[in-house]
């Protein structure tokens, strides 16, 4: 049978072939794993897990969701998914716009990618066909030139280019893809593997007359309904009103460093002493300009800049808190308008600002202690600038830092200097001030990430109830809780910051009315469970297991500062919590949950 909402269409591109095949996906691996992330993530765990992330054999999934491009409040997203070259682990990241829309508009529930392609190419998406071609002209470019290039060729209506910059060529190993200039699938160095396979960028064009079809559409109309009035009359969420669409992302800044849990100058500290002169909400008094937004969203948590003169000059779509934090509370920096110039430049270059920021730190903190001869300050903005431009395009120190935090950390001589989990930097929170942060960093399958269970919510914001941020007990349940409805969310792939307002009743409800599947709100839990056990078991079969469940020393024997003063993360006893919660030993899904979640038969 066909469900509702799905194109019922991938696209396989080989790239050293040069060949597109289609496909229909399997009804099973639907129910199972819904779409977007869970349904890329069982793509990647078919291709096999001992694969080099930069190789033919890897696979680069562009996924969406059954509600993807649907009138469901903030139903924009798209799910990149492959084997991290930053991790070696699965991962997925995501980026909003319009670009997943427009995919499932065309036609496609997703595109795969394998292979290399012998010169510079880029796919073309319209009317259920992709059509390679020639990227010889863009090769070399970087991002906004790129967009502005593919969007000229193809007409400007309709269409999104999600693409990569010198970066993504140069195989720096946490290059971003970014969408349409300055939305970016950041994380996990997606940017690298699309670079080594000689994939420029991908050209979406479609139109919102396509939009999918619910099965039911009665009651899909009343789920819309539904999920639409919690998110306008969230506290959070309410367009024009809550933090998030007055503030964007950045309304974190102040809150989470009055509480003592802002990583500063590379998490020597745990509060920052210029926060305000790079809040959100000093941004809007004098540098914003505009509020865009993505398909299907009013809260429109974006919020473009504009600096009129001087050095930092610069236009761009977004400056959002962990972008900020990263390269300013994390690198001692306290002007908002060198930030929003260096997020523009990472942005043009194609890299994860979020561990840009910890390099950046990684080469302060290395200066400071002498273990480098390159002399770099704590908030010196032009050689935060230069670094940019020396990783991008691998140049000098850059070749180092290009390797990413843990990589660089080593070759400097101190590998502590990473705050890391499997390979990747951590986001802007630190766990010494937020308990639950510290178990979500420590158990993420894609290596440190605040978006696996989003703990703060309930510790700073009070979604669903407020808990408090520096108490351990009940943080392992709560972030299995929070990381089985993100997967859900993820492959749905509707925007998590509706989380703030909606929950798993309105999930059922859109789904249900969407698919045509029933599902009570156990089943869909389960789902996500399910989807978040085949990635660690996946993570397993390479070796992964309760020892990468880790975190830095200093977040477990160096106290905190502010609020945090006298407190370490307690992460042992929240391990014990979270895994007797997920049914795990020692990090390791057993054979009988495996079973029980219909993994292996």
């Amino acid at each position: 049978m066909a469900f509702g909402g799905y194109a019922n269409k991938i696209a396989r591109i080989d790239l050293t072939k040069g060949k597109v095949t289609y496909e229909t996906p399997n009804e099973d691996d639907l129910r199972k794993y819904i779409g977007g992330r869970g349904l890329g993530a069982k793509y990647v765990f078919d291709n096999g897990p001992k694969i080099e992330p930069l190789s033919e054999e890897n696979i680069l999934c562009f996924m969406v969701g059954p509600l993807v491009g649907s009138d469901v409040t903030m139903s924009g997203r798209m799910a990149v998914v492959t084997k991290s070259p930053l991790t070696g682990t699965v991962t997925d990241s995501h980026h909003g716009g319009w670009s997943g829309a427009r995919l499932r508009w065309a036609g496609f529930d997703g595109v795969i990618f394998k292979g290399r392609a012998r010169k510079p190419t880029y796919a073309y998406v319209e009317g259920e066909k992709v059509t390679l071609k020639s990227a010889a002209r863009i090769w070399g470019k970087n991002v906004h030139d790129t967009v502005k290039a593919l969007t000229k060729a193809h007409g400007s209506k309709d269409i999104s280019v999600v693409a990569i910059g010198q970066a993504g060529e140069k195989l720096v190993r946490f290059a971003a893809i970014v969408n349409e200039n300055d939305r970016a699938s950041g994380r996990g160095g997606t940017g690298a593997v699309m670079g080594w396979k000689r994939l420029k960028a991908v050209a979406i064009k479609g139109n919102i007359k396509d939009k999918p079809k619910p099965a039911r559409p009665e009651d899909f109309k009343k789920a819309v309904a539904l999920g639409n009035t919690a998110i306008v009359k969230g506290d959070v969420t309410a367009p024009r009103k809550g933090g998030l669409s007055v503030y964007g992302t950045n309304v974190l800044m102040n809150i989470v460093n009055e509480i003592g849990a802002l990583p500063t100058r590379n998490a020597q500290q745990t509060q920052f002493e210029h926060a305000e002169k790079v809040s959100g909400e000093t941004v809007k008094e004098t540098i914003l300009v505009n509020d865009p937004t993505c398909h299907a969203c009013p809260v429109a948590c974006k919020k473009e800049v504009e600096v009129k003169e001087g050095p930092y000059k610069i236009h761009m779509e977004s400056t959002e808190y962990e972008s900020m934090w990263a390269l300013g509370a994390n690198c001692g920096c306290s002007s908002k308008e060198a930030i929003a110039k260096i997020i523009y430049l990472a942005n043009d270059y194609g890299v994860d600002t979020i561990e840009l920021g910890n390099c950046i730190s990684i080469a302060m903190e290395a200066s400071q202690k002498g273990l480098i001869r390159e002399k770099i300050e704590w908030g010196d903005t032009e050689a935060m600038i230069d670094l940019v431009r020396k990783i991008g395009s691998r140049r000098g120190i850059g070749k180092t830092l290009a390797e990413g935090g843990w990589r660089a950390a080593k070759a400097f001589g101190n590998e502590g200097l990473a705050n890391q989990v499997k390979g990747q930097c951590i986001a802007a929170y630190d766990p010494r001030g937020l308990q639950g942060m510290g178990i979500g960093f420590a158990t993420s399958n894609r290596g440190a990430c605040h978006l696996r269970g989003y703990t703060p919510a309930s510790e700073v914001l009070g979604v669903p109830e407020k808990t408090d941020p520096l108490a351990w007990e009940g943080k392992g349940k709560l972030l299995k809780i929070f990381q089985d409805l993100h997967a859900i969310s993820d492959s749905f792939d509707i925007c998590k910051f509706n989380a703030f307002s909606e929950g798993i009743n309105e999930y059922v409800a859109q789904y249900t009315a969407m698919t045509g599947i029933d599902i009570d709100s156990d089943g869909l839990m389960r789902a996500g469970e399910r989807i978040y056990n085949l990635e660690r078991y996946y993570n397993n079969q390479l070796g992964f297991a309760g020892k990468d469940d880790n975190l830095p020393e200093k977040f477990l024997k160096q106290p905190g500062s502010g609020p945090a003063a006298g407190h370490v993360c307690e992460l042992d006893k929240m391990k014990k919590e979270y895994y007797e919660a997920r049914g795990w030993v020692d990090g390791v899904v057993p054979e009988n949950k495996l079973r029980e979640l219909g993994i292996i038969a």
